[in-house]
């Protein structure tokens, strides 16, 4: 198994590996800590320990996202410093391609597309960029996806079908893109208005979602591309389904901290991680409509008096802007991260079925943690 950590400083970023021997899908999780750093570091997990067998170096400024392509093996790197990296294996050595963004801000994220042939790259230029091979050259070129967005793009997901992207940015919105390039993607798009969203042109907009009137983050595809999740820093997720002209949307309030990335598990279960150190579990029932289960972590307190006393607490905590964390008033939910959790990962899944089995987690206290959905009984109806 094969983990990559990057160092930084308040951020991280995460990167998917396959374990060739049971083909099933792992994480790398990029832990940027200490003094900011430009390196990419490559870990390989031996007898339970991490041994490091390579570093990255070419960005200027701090890495700031990277992702891995099981059907290529390229690894992909952005950064700060406005530039992006595809990185080839050679023998024993990671070669680098500069791609040029043509970007006048940060980098602040990537992703590959499904298939590995394009990747997407979110900007603080209100600009998402879509890459892609160009054979005749041989090299990496870019088409920009511009005056879409009115602030920094938080964040970028690609549809199952390898054409539609979906994109948050701190503007509020969720927006959902066709980036269709002739000679890279099959078929040709038809008119906009026939009725289907693959129908349109490159860098046109299906859809605006305005749900969330603060800063959005952390959009996935469900497995199907028939949903999309996202969360907002005002303490909500966002369920949507029949993207398009008329989409229908739901919006779940929470009374805890906000969220900072979300996954789906399945068509009907979704897990979203933040603020709260600790994994929430929402899931849909028979007609669709979503709902909080718990947090993953959860652990029962000794009474409901010393309940009600820690929400009571943890409330005003939350109102005079005190540490949730650092407070220790609400220790009926203490779980093993002790820090916001800005990155959730598949971990594994079930040869033959197809199914998450496991996830990892990561956040800002610097831990790595794995969690068994098998173990998780009362979930499985769900999955």
């Amino acid at each position: 198994m094969i983990t990559v950590l990057a160092e930084g400083t308040q951020s991280e970023i995460s990167l998917k590996w396959r374990q060739l021997q049971l083909i099933s899908l792992l994480s790398a999780l990029l832990a940027m800590l200490g003094a900011p750093t430009t390196q990419v570091h490559i870990y390989k997990s031996v007898e339970e320990n991490w041994e490091r067998i390579h570093v990255l170096q070419k960005h200027d400024q701090i890495v700031a996202g990277i992702d891995w392509s099981k059907s290529s093996n390229r690894i992909v790197t952005v950064s700060h410093d406005r530039n992006s990296y595809v990185w080839n294996q050679e023998g024993s050595v990671w070669v680098p391609t500069l791609v040029i963004l043509r970007l006048n801000r940060a980098a602040l994220c990537v992703q590959w597309s499904p298939k590995g042939n394009k990747f997407a790259v979110g900007s603080g230029a209100k600009t998402v960029c879509i890459c892609y091979y160009e054979q005749e050259n041989n090299w990496w070129v870019s088409k920009l996806i511009r005056k879409k967005h009115d602030s920094s793009v938080t964040s970028v997901a690609w549809h199952p079908n390898n054409v539609l992207i979906a994109t948050t940015s701190t503007d509020g919105k969720c927006r959902v893109f066709s980036t269709f390039i002739k000679g890279v993607d099959a078929g040709k798009p038809r008119k906009s208005g026939s009725g289907s969203s693959l129908d349109a042109k490159f860098g046109e907009q299906i859809v605006q979602l305005d749900l969330s009137f603060c800063w959005a983050f952390g959009v996935k595809w469900s497995p199907s591309g028939n949903s999309l999740a996202y969360v907002g820093h005002n303490s909500m997720i966002y369920f949507v389904d029949h993207i398009g002209p008329s989409p229908s949307a739901q919006s779940v309030v929470l009374r805890d901290l906000p969220l900072r990335d979300v996954m789906f598990v399945s068509e009907k279960l979704v897990i979203g991680v933040g603020y709260d150190c600790n994994p929430m579990v929402f899931a849909a029932d028979g007609i669709g409509s979503w709902s909080f289960v718990r947090f993953l972590d959860e652990k029962k307190s000794a009474s409901s008096s010393a309940r009600y006393g820690s929400q009571l607490t943890e409330a005003f905590g939350k109102f005079y802007g005190s540490s949730k964390q650092g407070t220790s008033n609400d220790k009926s939910r203490g779980g093993v991260h002790d820090n916001c959790i800005n990155c959730i990962v598949p971990f594994k899944t079930s040869s033959g079925s197809n199914k998450m089995t496991s996830f990892s987690t990561s956040g800002l206290d610097g831990k790595v943690v794995i969690w068994d959905l098998k173990n998780q009984e009362d979930l499985l109806e769900y999955m």
